[in-house]
């Protein structure tokens, strides 16, 4: 793959005897870039979703056994949401740490806090042990989690995309999100085998706290990975030359606001989307449904090879017909298919396995080129800050509360509010992509 040279940008950079350097030293390769947004992403992802998924299979008896099976589901995803609503603090944290004492720093600190966070899960004792003391340590590790993933941002993502060749931003654009369907595929299947293989009792014993072994042990890899990348001289220089550097959260609201707004709204039908057919389905099989928990966690597996699939496809579609075309579009698919998530949840195995099978195709579509398709319109020296941000919100608004208000209307008033759910974040996402595209009209 053709190398990114920042030396061109600056004129030639001179040796230690004031010679020009060769400029094979200055080559940044985009597939390298690519490597470390993936790692860093699955990663993320796979910490997520093991948090998703012991929430939905193993919290409620562990640490709210004294509530009915509904209500203990509820109470546990009121703690995933925890994260969420902590990210965007951890975000502004970490971009003063940065601009005190460097990326590497920061990135070091977010990721250890998030290896140990996820790691201190695993040693939990239940409710059973210490009572609610459990529910408060998983809540404030949870809450770790959650400042870690915003302290995380490496700005990796935005520099691939800003030296993706022509006609090619939105293959680019997709790269990064493919750590989503990875890290998903990857925690699905190990709670499968986890869940298929042991005794109830064994599984909620020990069992479960593997996977949280497996997500520290996953961070550690890619701590060292994306340091690898962060930390040398050659990209710290491509980051400045870009201008990727953190501004502070004041600055970026007072000069950017609108596109934080408009980035984090233009991206909901997709956030929506996402928990919608990971998280929540699950709880709905075990709640209210016959289906095997293994073969439903094994169908999901094949539902995020579809989404990664679709990932890739929306690279080409979106640089094909353009990638805000591309969003507006699946939006509207989004919102015909809420029309039929409530009877497809209500059909038994078969409209179960097609409303998860069809809304990961939809979600790698969505999902693929939901990453900067507004935020491209942050100026240079407000992308770094607004991007990492922009992300914050519109998991905050679109996916945090998802499970929990779709089991919560759904299990009180129907599968109806599913669709209402999904429809609000379709017109969310219309709404903001006209509007941009009228404020540029009117700036142009």
């Amino acid at each position: 793959m053709t190398g990114i040279s920042y030396a061109t940008a600056h004129g030639a950079s001179l040796d230690s005897h004031g010679g020009q350097a060769p400029e094979r030293e200055h080559q940044v390769a985009p597939g390298d870039i690519a490597v470390g947004v993936v790692i860093g992403r699955t990663s993320e992802y796979f910490d997520f979703f093991v948090f998703g998924i012991a929430a939905v299979l193993v919290f409620p008896a562990v640490f709210f056994p004294l509530e009915q099976r509904l209500t203990g589901t509820l109470l546990s995803f009121a703690l995933f949401a925890l994260a969420f609503v902590a990210r965007p603090f951890g975000t502004v944290l970490s971009m003063a740490v940065q601009r005190r004492w460097g990326r590497a720093t920061k990135l070091t600190l977010a990721l250890f806090l998030l290896g140990s966070c996820t790691a201190g899960m695993a040693f939990l004792p239940g409710y059973d042990s210490i009572g609610m003391n459990a529910v408060y340590l998983l809540a404030l590790l949870r809450i770790g989690q959650g400042m870690a993933t915003g302290g995380s941002w490496d700005g990796l993502p935005s520099l691939l995309a800003m030296n993706a060749p022509e006609g090619k931003r939105g293959w680019y654009a997709m790269v990064g999100q493919l750590g989503a369907p990875v890290g998903f595929i990857l925690a699905s299947a190990l709670f499968a085998y986890l869940y298929g293989s042991l005794s109830a009792e064994d599984f909620l014993d020990w069992g479960w706290r593997y996977p949280f072994f497996v997500a520290f042990a996953i961070n550690v890899v890619a701590l060292f990975a994306r340091l690898r990348l962060v930390a040398s001289q050659e990209y710290e220089d491509l980051l400045e030359q870009r201008e990727l550097e953190p501004v502070s959260a004041r600055e970026l609201i007072s000069h950017q606001g609108h596109n934080v707004f408009l980035g984090a709204f233009a991206a909901l039908a997709s956030y929506a989307l996402f928990h919608l057919v990971t998280v929540f389905p699950l709880s709905w099989i075990q709640l209210f449904s016959q289906q095997s928990i293994t073969g439903f966690l094994l169908i999901q597996v094949v539902g995020g090879f579809l989404c990664a699939g679709a990932i890739v496809a929306s690279g080409w579609i979106a640089d094909r017909f353009g990638r805000r075309n591309t969003l507006g579009a699946l939006a509207a698919m989004i919102a015909v298919f809420s029309g039929f998530a409530p009877t497809l949840l209500d059909g038994g195995n078969l409209g179960q396995d097609v409303f998860i099978l069809l809304g990961f195709v939809l979600l790698g579509l969505s999902y693929g080129q939901a990453s900067g398709t507004v935020t491209a319109n942050f100026a240079p020296r407000y992308r770094y800050t607004g991007a990492a941000l922009t992300s914050d919100i519109a998991w905050l608004v679109g996916a945090a509360f998802a499970p929990l208000v779709a089991l919560g209307l759904s299990a009180h008033f129907g599968l109806g509010y599913v669709s209402v759910y999904l429809l609000s974040g379709a017109a969310c996402t219309l709404a903001a992509l006209v509007l941009n595209r009228a404020l540029e009209t009117r700036d142009d």
